[in-house]
Formats: C-alpha cells, structure tokens, sequence
C-alpha cells in the first residue's frame, strides 16, 4: 500500500473570496433583508430557513432531473431547470453559513476536523494481492 503525500490547501479563488469573508456577506444581506422585511432572525429561525431552502432545493433538484410534475411548461425553462438548480444551492450554501455563524460553529474548522483528515487516504492504492 502507498501513502499519499499531504496536498497543501487550494489557493483563494482570484477574486479572493474567502470561506469567512463569504459569511460575513452573507450575513450583512441577511441582515438587511430580515430588516427590510420586519423578520425576526432568533435561534430557531436559521435552522427553519435552512430547512425551508433544502425543500426548495429538492423541488428545484426534482424538476431538474425530470422527476416532478413541471410546475411550468417545459418549454419555457430553455436550461432545464439548472439556472432555478443553482439559484437554491447558492441559497442553502448561504443559509448554511448564516446558521453555522449565529451559532458560532468555524466551518473552516469543523470540515478540517470532520472531513480533510481523511484526505492521507484518499490517494492510497491498495498494491495488487
């Protein structure tokens, strides 16, 4: 069996968004739309909303890949459905964040922690028996 080498972090996007300056902005557009619209933003309402956008999220998934009634005809969606697939990914990515801030979670950290210590593993290859 080999071991693979430890992989140095990706570079910042150019536009050198962060994972952190992401959720910061995030936050200042939440915060101004829960203002805008007399929302009130407590404990509860970040993990609601999340499970309100993975609903929308599904449908948009469903239509996506033709598995649902379309709700409009077919022909007026000229992508298939991947532009409304996207808009509510951005929207649970977004709300994911909200709701990792408002309860103090480091996502950065938690995905090192959960996740990328598997990463050794992840090019192992089992040598021929």
């Amino acid at each position: 069996m080999t071991t693979a080498t430890p992989r140095t972090p990706p570079e910042p996007a150019p536009s050198g968004l962060t994972l952190p300056a992401l959720t910061e902005r995030v936050e200042a557009v939440s915060a101004l739309y829960a203002r805008k619209f007399g929302i009130e933003r407590d404990p509860d309402w970040f993990v609601l909303k999340l499970a309100e956008e993975m609903g929308e999220l599904t449908q948009a998934y469903l239509t996506a890949t033709g598995r649902t009634r379309p709700r409009v005809a077919p022909e007026t969606v000229p992508d298939g459905g991947r532009e409304a697939l996207a808009a509510e990914v951005a929207d649970v990515l977004a709300h994911l964040l909200l709701l990792a801030r408002a309860q103090g979670v480091d996502v950065e950290r938690a995905v090192r922690e959960k996740w990328l210590v598997w990463e050794a593993e992840v090019g192992a290859v089992e040598a021929p028996g």
